[in-house]
């Protein structure tokens, strides 16, 4: 089947590169709007509905009429020249609401050309309603309802538009506002770091640019391979939206973004692995058809590469039996979206390399009639071999020492928490000075009637009490009843900040027991809100995490298993990716809780990290694996065979693991994920440089072919092991040590 794939790609290669060419333009344009119908803005809403906030969230929607897809802005409206507000400023303050909450928010186009009408539109007229003044009337409070998820552009233009328009507004009554909420510090965010945003993102792309450059010394090298994922990207993107519709999986607004970092770092990995094999297989038969040697590498490469992607899509599939709704579409997001990029690297891109042949390393093509020395990749293979038990020792020690920065670790919950320098915080902190901090993002008690009776606002009074009376509550608004009296909603607001630890043990513990003790009878109640929702959230991720550790790890290893066809290198390749991680995730906590003293490690961390470092690290194991096994079928000692395969791996090894670290890193320039790019960029470079190209080679040093048990591979007598290992096996890039030599 691979072989097949492959070798209709390089012989027909100008068919399979228009077919993805029309396949990327188009889905290219259309994704935005796919995506839009199949993401969801609530995170209550991946709860289960047997989660008690998500059943409040349920009685919400449904008798309540609360929207799913709204998002709330709180706006302070104050006088400026700071004096209390009075009876006219207040009729003031309504009459300029009224005239806002009448006037369309049209959506703001950055992009003027056709593409712009495949956008959907934003613009939409919000819904503004009086909230609270504040005891000493030093500010009134004005609730704002956008639709739409915080995190998509369109929303945030039409925030933006709405803001400007209510500032000016409220200025020309001798008004000040100040706007906060999750959309507000997500806007002011984004604003303070548009410029880092762009010029890192712009010096990432140079980086990895710039290392194709050095290592291929060649143009076309470095800018087809993006040219070429990016392509294969946009499909992906397009069938991960049209699988989700076809299931009627619901996607968080996160996962499209995740997506493409994740293609484009495999991507290129993937065609990296190519691109060396490609380049080796040139030098060492320069005399053959360049679409025979492309068909010959892909084929072979492609195997192994089908390896690498299965164990990615294995271990992201598992996410398909979590219960937290986040991660059971994620998973399988992303494995659809790696099994088109695994589609592309056994069609396009060895299409790619039959298409250019030897242009490909143009300027440097000349270089491939040159053989060179060993260089650093040879040293580093020479130094394994000769010292296998103290790079072994030095390698793990190196490994348990951040590993132990994981002691106390904590999960951190509060996700869309406000930043601490944002205007948007400056706003909700002056809110906390003379209000609760929950009045912004009230805890909402609900209740049903089960026996067919109305409820009355007298019936609750007693449950309404008991509430006042919780410790850190403070302060209960008062009983709210639906259209049929069959359901009511009692709001309260606490002293704590909704995203703090202090607020999520408040809801799930004092309020939650409290309103157990005071239902009356013949009704039903669910805590919900914010607090109530993050904790049932952290219940719902500590058993999925119990779940799908094992059920990866088994699978990974059962890939593994297939592949290698031996017992023991599985368990050594498990053992050292699980090392790694456990590094990774000590080195995050280290840093992140310990040093810089945030709440915990964000609570999705541990999950991606592991099945990220677990399943991207196999991937480089594989490909040193498989060239051990390859070099120790050719007569001689075994830490030879060792030698050799780290010296013709470690530069493929080494330039991917920067490549995919640097993609990783590109998610530092966004709001939230600075954990995520610190471990993802760490964890990549510990499997990469530490785990692939030291432990694993050192251990395979010290077992020799005993680590194949029980199936050896036995020295074979074929006539090309006994050629000359240049001609077999031309070294590295240039970069990484290699000096070029002529022939003699």
């Amino acid at each position: 089947m691979i072989r097949a794939l492959t070798g209709y790609s390089t012989r027909h290669p100008w068919k399979v590169i228009a077919l993805w060419a029309v396949l990327g333009v188009a889905l290219s344009a259309l994704t935005p709007t796919l995506f839009d119908r199949v993401t969801q803005n609530q995170t209550g809403d991946f709860l289960p509905r047997s989660y008690d906030s998500a059943a409040a969230l349920n009685i919400a929607e449904e008798r309540f009429g609360v929207n799913p897809d709204a998002t709330t802005v709180t706006v302070l409206v104050a006088r400026a020249d700071g004096k209390a507000l009075s009876a006219a400023d207040q009729k003031r303050i309504e009459a300029e609401a009224a005239k806002l909450a009448k006037r369309r928010v049209i959506m703001p186009r950055e992009d003027d050309g056709p593409q712009q009408y495949l956008v959907p539109d934003r613009s939409q007229t919000p819904t503004i309603t009086p909230a609270m003044t504040a005891p000493d009337r030093s500010f009134e409070l004005l609730s704002i309802e956008l639709i739409g998820n915080r995190a998509d552009k369109g929303v945030q233009g039409v925030y933006r538009t709405f803001r400007d328009a209510a500032r000016t507004q409220f200025s020309e009554a001798g008004m000040r506002t100040g706007f906060t909420g999750p959309l507000a510090d997500a806007v002011d965010t984004v604003d303070s770091r548009k410029i880092a945003t762009t010029v890192g993102g712009g010096l990432i792309m140079g980086l990895i640019i710039l290392l194709n450059v050095l290592v291929f010394r060649s143009v076309l090298a470095a800018l087809l391979p993006l040219l070429a994922v990016a392509l294969i990207g946009f499909v992906a993107a397009g069938a991960v939206a049209g699988a989700a519709m076809i299931t009627g999986l619901k996607l968080d607004a996160s996962t499209p973004g995740l997506i493409n970092v994740v293609l484009f770092g495999i991507g290129i990995d993937y065609l990296l692995f190519l691109l060396f094999r490609f380049r080796e297989a040139l030098r060492a038969r320069p005399e053959q058809s360049v679409r025979e040697v492309a068909g010959q590498v892909s084929g072979r490469v492609g195997t192994a590469i089908t390896s690498a992607a299965l164990t990615i899509v294995a271990a992201f599939a598992t996410l398909g039996l979590a219960t937290f709704g986040q991660f059971r579409s994620m998973g399988p997001a992303i494995a659809v979206a790696i099994l088109v990029m695994l589609l592309g690297s056994l069609t396009l891109l060895p299409a790619l390399l039959a298409a250019t042949g030897r242009k490909m390393f143009w300027p440097s093509s000349t270089a491939l009639h040159r053989e060179t020395r060993e260089g650093r990749a040879g040293r580093l293979g020479e130094l394994v071999t000769r010292r296998p038990l103290m790079m072994l020792t030095a390698s793990v020690a190196l490994l348990a020492a951040l590993a132990a920065g994981g002691i106390g670790i904590r999960m951190d919950y509060g996700q869309g928490s406000l930043s601490t320098q944002t205007p948007a915080a400056a706003t909700a902190a002056e809110i906390s000075r003379t209000l609760p901090a929950g009045v912004s993002d009230p805890t909402s008690v609900f209740v049903t009637s089960k026996d067919g009776g109305t409820l009355t606002a007298d019936r609750l009074e007693g449950l309404s009490r008991a509430l006042t009376q919780v410790k850190g509550v403070g302060q209960v608004a008062k009983t709210v009843l639906n259209k049929d009296h069959r359901a009511a909603r009692i709001d309260l607001y606490p002293t704590a900040d909704p995203q703090s630890q202090q607020a999520r043990d408040l809801a799930s513990g004092p309020i939650r027991a409290a309103v157990a003790q005071h239902t009356p009878a013949g009704t039903t109640a669910h805590v919900g809100g914010t607090p109530a929702i993050i904790a049932d959230i952290s219940t719902a991720v500590e058993h999925d995490l119990t779940i799908v550790f094992p059920v990866a790890a088994a699978l990974i290893a059962l890939i593994l298993l297939l592949l290698l066809r031996s017992l023991l290198a599985p368990v050594i390749l498990m053992l050292s990716v699980g090392l790694g991680f456990a590094a990774t995730l000590g080195a995050a906590t280290l840093l992140f809780q310990h040093i810089l003293g945030k709440p915990g490690v964000s609570f999705t961390l541990p999950l991606v990290l592991f099945l990220f470092v677990v399943a991207l690290g196999t991937d480089y194991n594989i490909l040193i694996t498989d060239r051990i096994r390859e070099e120790m079928r050719r007569p001689g000692p075994a830490r030879a065979a060792v030698a050799r395969a780290v010296r013709h791996t470690t530069p493929a090894i080494t330039t991917a693991g920067v490549v995919l670290a640097a993609s990783f890193a590109s998610l530092a320039t966004s709001s939230g994920n600075e954990q995520i790019a610190f471990a993802m960029t760490l964890g990549i470079m510990v499997s990469a440089l530490v785990v692939s190209l030291v432990l694993v080679p050192a251990l395979a040093a010290l077992l020799g072919r005993a680590v194949w048990w029980p199936v050896r591979p036995r020295p074979t007598t074929n006539p090309q092991d006994r050629a000359p290992e240049h001609a077999l096996h031309p070294t590295g890039p240039q970069p990484l040590g290699a000096r070029p030599s002529h022939r003699p």
